[in-house]
């Protein structure tokens, strides 16, 4: 089951706010194969009601999202077992995050803070698959800290404790998102695990993800603030892996399409009102890189009115060429 889900060699990062059902089915539209991810799910609100946010966005999918992996967080195994259970009936696969570098979710004991607590990580591990007949992966970082770089023995740890697949992003806690990721140091897990490694962070081309896989010797990438704006890219790197082609950039026409199919799908999603102030983080990344883009994003993002914005997508897309 495990290859089949991660035959593309490419997966959708998890990225809280961002990877919703929206932009899952976005990347789908691109890639047939590639791992989705869910945003990250409190396993303490799911354990507690039972039912969690059935129904809603958190949780939505489409037949064709499969190969989808829902993320969760937490530090009681009790609850996470029960979080597992809860989403087998949705889920292809079980991932635990054990790298948010978030203040409020470390501060919490879950995320990267369980790279301090190997006993307790492998005890969530185990009780995850105890709710579960799905495969379970674990994300975690290089350590907590650049004098704590434990990714290897952590990473052996999650394997013995009943892991299947592990992502890893290349750098500590405490470098949160700055500087680049080190996926050079990757490879010494790699060699060290016998379950597959995904490499993560600063995936953000095709030509990204083979400098990645050459450094770090992974099994496969997974792409994060790459596809936000380009969610052709996962498909893109998944094709290239296939064929050795490196199919283009879309172009700024395309590009703008997708933006308004994203906007109007979360719309449809979350309601006007919220979708639009939902989007606005959204705008510099479609409109990256073509000139005079700055000035459209920022009336963009003052924007309350549907119609105004697809005035100016549309009006101003000859000025941005």
């Amino acid at each position: 089951m495990l290859n089949k889900l991660l035959q593309s060699r490419v997966s959708l990062a998890p990225m809280a706010g961002i990877t919703d059902y929206v932009l899952r089915s976005l990347v789908r539209k691109y890639s047939d194969e590639a791992l989705l991810t869910t945003e990250m799910i409190s396993s303490e609100y799911l354990a507690q009601t039972l039912n969690g946010r059935s129904g809603t966005e958190i949780l939505k999918r489409d037949e064709n999202h499969s190969p989808i992996s829902y993320q969760i967080s937490g530090h009681k195994p009790h609850m996470m077992r029960q979080a597992a259970e809860f989403l087998t009936q949705y889920a292809d696969m079980i991932d635990i995050n054990m790298g948010c570098p978030v203040k409020k979710v470390v501060g919490g004991q879950d995320g990267c803070a369980l790279m301090r607590t190997p006993e307790l990580a492998s005890d969530l591990v185990k009780a995850v698959k105890d709710g579960t007949n799905k495969p379970v992966s674990v994300k975690f970082r290089l350590g907590y800290t650049v004098d704590e770089m434990n990714f290897v023995e952590f990473g052996q740890k999650m394997q013995k404790a009943g892991a299947e697949f592990i992502t890893i992003h290349g750098r500590t806690r405490s470098q949160m998102y700055s500087g680049h990721a080190d996926w050079g140091k990757i490879r010494a897990l790699k060699e060290n695990v016998d379950i597959p490694v995904f490499a993560n962070g600063d995936i953000l081309s095709i030509d990204d993800a083979i400098m990645c896989l050459e450094q770090s010797g992974a099994d496969g990438v997974a792409v994060g603030r790459g596809a936000i704006g380009d969610p052709t890219l996962i498909g893109r790197i998944a094709h290239y892996l296939k064929t050795g082609e490196k199919l283009p950039i879309p172009p700024l026409e395309e590009r703008i399409q997708m933006l308004r199919w994203h906007l109007d799908e979360e719309i449809k999603l979350r309601g006007e009102g919220v979708a639009i102030k939902f989007m606005r983080k959204f705008y510099p990344y479609y409109l990256a890189g073509f000139e005079n883009a700055k000035q459209l994003r920022s009336k963009l993002v003052l924007e309350d009115s549907y119609e105004n914005i697809i005035s100016l997508l549309t009006t101003q897309y000859c000025s941005l060429n």
